[in-house]
């Protein structure tokens, strides 16, 4: 008789994927190894980001993370997983664009409205990057270099669609952002070349990858994190049979990675807006009660940064900013446990030693 999978309890869950977040335990201290091992963070929110890589690392800086986006073949920021915006380790790129892209047909409705057929797309995106290969651009000259070669793109929504296709191509990504505008540079002078893998073989790491920097999950977390059809996450665990380890979180079936087990956390953490910890998974109710959800995520495409105690949100946080330093104020949902105070205070030590100043913490009233 085959052996029924473990019923994982909630804190071992939570506890588990805290570990594989690298938001506990030993902490990598070095920008790519975090994005190795968390496998991808979200990145459509650039000031955000280098906090998450401070949140799963320790001891470094905020200027050692721009180091890393600075230098090819470490970091890049591209459309990847869902089609929004997300920061991967370079080898990763190519075959996670190849996976994951849909095909050009999609949005080419909305594109033939803002005057972007198929044509003027095979001339343009030749031309943005042989524009790029002196170095990054902005949206807008881009647009004008385009111009010059007699190409005309639109205003308004035109450009930015223009240069999200160029990117699901693989022909630019994200490059570093000036005077907080973003800029593009060639995909190319980022990511190295790399043999082309199949469909299955890229759905087998890609659920890999998940499980390692996520895990325990179901499928339907990993459908909900990638943006692949519920029928094709399934397809990638079940091709770790053997090596992952099935199990079942909140009665549904579910895998983990073999490691050694963590049955509770107690770890404080401060996540920064738009944390892969919070939009990671199918849904949040593991770590949030749901009475709070609202605080974390009110609509209108925002999500706030989050307190994590023992894989828990317990709150919510901001920074607030002088001429010589920084104070970080908590917002808890509820009373802190006991020791909580003094472990917000280290991180707010930490955030502002990560960008230069010094961090203090006020905590206001449970609303």
């Amino acid at each position: 008789m085959a052996a029924v999978p473990e019923d994982l309890p909630v804190e071992r869950v939570r506890a588990e994927r805290v570990r594989a977040q690298s938001l506990a335990g030993q902490r990598p201290t070095d920008p790519v190894e975090v994005l190795r091992r968390v496998g991808s963070l979200q990145a459509q929110d650039t000031r955000a980001l280098p906090l998450a890589v401070r949140a799963r690392s320790d001891g470094l800086d905020a200027a050692a993370v721009r180091r890393a986006f600075a230098r090819p073949r470490q970091l890049v920021t591209t459309w990847l997983m869902r089609g929004t915006l997300h920061t991967a380790p370079a080898e990763d790129v190519r075959w996670l664009l190849d996976l994951l892209r849909p095909p050009r047909s999609s949005g080419r409705i909305r594109r033939l409205q803002l005057g972007l057929d198929d044509d003027l797309l095979d001339r343009a995106l030749p031309d943005v990057a042989d524009a790029l290969a002196a170095g990054p651009l902005t949206r807008a000259e881009i647009v004008d270099r385009l111009a010059g070669q007699g190409i005309a793109i639109g205003a308004g929504q035109a450009p930015a669609h223009l240069l999200l296709l160029a990117a699901r191509e693989g022909v630019v990504c994200r490059g570093p952002d000036r005077d907080d505008e973003p800029t593009y540079v060639r995909l190319d002078d980022r990511v190295g070349p790399a043999e082309p893998l199949d469909r299955d073989e890229a759905l087998a790491r890609l659920a890999r990858r998940y499980l390692t920097g996520h895990g325990p999950a179901r499928a339907a977390d990993l459908a909900a994190w990638s943006g692949l059809p519920l029928r094709e996450a399934r397809t990638g665990l079940d091709a770790l049979r053997g090596d992952a380890e099935e199990v079942r979180i909140a009665g549904e079936p579910a895998c983990r990675w073999p490691s050694e087990p963590v049955d509770e956390d107690r770890t404080v953490r401060l996540v920064p807006a738009f944390d892969e910890y919070v939009l990671g998974y199918r849904g949040r109710d593991l770590a949030l009660d749901g009475r709070f959800a609202g605080r974390v995520q009110p609509g209108g495409g925002i999500v706030h940064p989050a307190v994590l105690a023992g894989g828990r949100i317990v709150g919510t946080w901001r920074q607030q900013r002088a001429r010589d330093g920084l104070t970080v104020i908590v917002q808890p949902f509820g009373r802190l446990r006991r020791g909580a105070r003094g472990e917000l205070a280290a991180e707010a030590a930490d955030i502002g030693r990560f960008v230069g100043l010094d961090g203090t913490l006020a905590v206001a009233p449970v609303a």
